[in-house]
């Protein structure tokens, strides 16, 4: 699978080290959504994803040119290792995202991995403006 989800950080619309690093490393595919819950971590967003439909997560799809390499790269920017999954904040996932046009893509993306009960939510759904 080379597509990835992005809701935060990573957009398109934000301008940081790793986003420029994905930036060139991808090509935009489009605005899209997943069914989730986006929640704010003081700074950044943590997304979970959701059976209900009604609750959306709204980001950018990307194509990963060379995947080994970027998902390397992100895995440590996301704080994933190789130790135990339970301990890590992010897990990376696979969900199906929906462009604007209505098309499916089979999309890698980041999951918040904690308990969000104390987290606010964010219930538009956009961390960033698309």
């Amino acid at each position: 699978m080379d597509y990835l989800f992005v809701y935060g950080t990573l957009m398109k619309t934000v301008s940081n080290g790793m986003s420029r690093f994905l930036h060139s490393n991808s090509e935009f595919i489009g605005n899209a959504y997943i069914h989730g819950k986006l929640y704010d971590l003081e700074g950044y967003p943590g997304a979970v994803v959701s059976d209900d439909p009604s609750e959306r997560v709204y980001g950018n799809i990307f194509k990963i040119k060379d995947t080994q390499v970027v998902f390397k790269v992100l895995d440590d920017y996301e704080g994933i290792g190789d130790g135990n999954p339970i301990d890590y904040e992010y897990l990376r996932t696979q969900v199906v995202a929906y462009l604007e046009d209505g098309a499916e893509v089979a999309t890698w993306f980041y999951a918040y991995n904690f308990p969000t009960e104390h987290l606010r939510l964010i219930p538009s759904g956009m961390y960033f403006s698309i």
